[in-house]
């Protein structure tokens, strides 16, 4: 497991673009019969991703969790959100199965000591991409599918932000600890997501692109208003969001990206925004 240890603003000024990538960038998030994990320090969040082909995979394969995270398994203290952004796929918790077809979400409460990850058609596999968040109490495993995400458009197509947010684990649909997570869908010739920009101290947020088109790009937007720094994305890549940096996009083409937050509350007008003509 790749562990990320927490960046301050001030050192952060100085990366260079390999530092900055390395400090924040998530890549290579689908390999065959794996689980990758990046676990960061910021709020003490894991970034995972799993494509089974072949065989049933176990959310602990190849982590060792006594060692990093002082439990007997991956969910004795932890909340998860799970989203398939590939072919049809299951999810064993605990030997009931849910079934996943392409951008359906699961959230798994606290306490689940088996989860299994398979793919329906070995010829189209799952792509499953999860975020998980301490927690300290539990509530409901419950499946989500995009038919059942609350919508919420916003944005305007003359300055090419229009896009649907899609809240799956979030307040207003089911109770969790603190993890909340949704979908941002782009209509075509929108390009910019979260502008005008903002950042909340109290929660980090990881953001990870997808439907970008071949031979396209996302410059993801980071760093204090006033020391903006950009990491060049491509398709299927993450990126973590300190509670101090902005988090916004523009993309050389309309895309898709899934946001993951945790922190001290789920307040989502608990935002500190900045004036677009503000940022340096």
């Amino acid at each position: 497991m790749d562990i990320r240890y927490s960046a301050n603003q001030r050192d952060v000024k100085r990366y260079t673009t390999e530092e900055l990538r390395r400090e924040f960038l998530i890549e290579n998030l689908y390999v065959p019969e794996e689980v990758v994990a990046v676990y960061s320090h910021v709020d003490r969040m894991v970034t995972l991703g799993c494509m089974p082909v072949h065989e049933t995979v176990s959310i602990d394969k190849g982590i060792d969790v006594w060692a990093n995270f002082g439990t007997h398994y991956f969910l004795e203290r932890r909340e998860i959100g799970i989203f398939d952004i590939g072919g049809a796929g299951k999810i064993s918790v605990d030997g009931k199965v849910y079934e996943l077809g392409y951008k359906d979400c699961l959230y798994i409460t606290r306490g689940a000591k088996e989860v299994l990850f398979s793919s329906d058609d070995p010829a189209h596999p799952a792509k499953f991409y999860m975020v998980s968040a301490p927690a300290h109490c539990s509530y409901e495993t419950r499946l989500l599918k995009i038919a059942d995400a609350a919508k919420k458009p916003c944005g305007d197509s003359a300055t090419s932000n229009k896009r649907v947010i899609n809240q799956f684990i979030h307040p207003d649909v089911l109770p969790t600890c603190q993890l909340s997570m949704g979908m941002t869908v782009l209509e075509s010739g929108s390009v910019w997501n979260t502008m005008p920009a903002h950042t909340h101290e109290r929660r980090m947020e990881v953001y990870m692109y997808f439907e970008v088109p071949e031979n396209e790009v996302v410059f993801h937007m980071m760093g204090e208003p006033t020391e903006t720094r950009h990491i060049v994305m491509k398709n299927e890549q993450a990126v973590i969001s300190p509670s101090w940096s902005i988090h916004a996009g523009a993309g050389t083409a309309s895309y898709t990206f899934i946001w993951a937050m945790g922190g001290e509350n789920q307040a989502f007008d608990d935002m500190d925004g900045i004036a677009t003509t503000d940022l340096k």
